[in-house]
């Protein structure tokens, strides 16, 4: 898996998990925004991370897309 998005309310959290992951995040992001990046501190609305999951999917990274989680009672 090379980047993670975990749904979070009405977005998801994007979190690189490999070298290529956050090589693909340095790519199709400001220097700027790369120290939150790194650490999976950015969320995007869920348009955003469709379409940010179909373009690194295309460039050949494995996304791993993730319901919000909730214990069970």
């Amino acid at each position: 898996m090379d980047l993670r998005l975990l749904a979070d309310g009405l977005s998801y959290r994007l979190t690189p998990a490999s070298v290529h992951g956050i090589l693909w995040l340095q790519t199709h992001f400001e220097s700027k925004h790369w120290e939150l990046l790194a650490d999976g501190r950015v969320t995007v609305s869920r348009t955003d991370a469709e379409e940010l999951r179909q373009d690194a999917t295309a460039a050949g990274l494995d996304v791993n897309t993730l319901p919000t989680l909730s214990p069970s009672l």
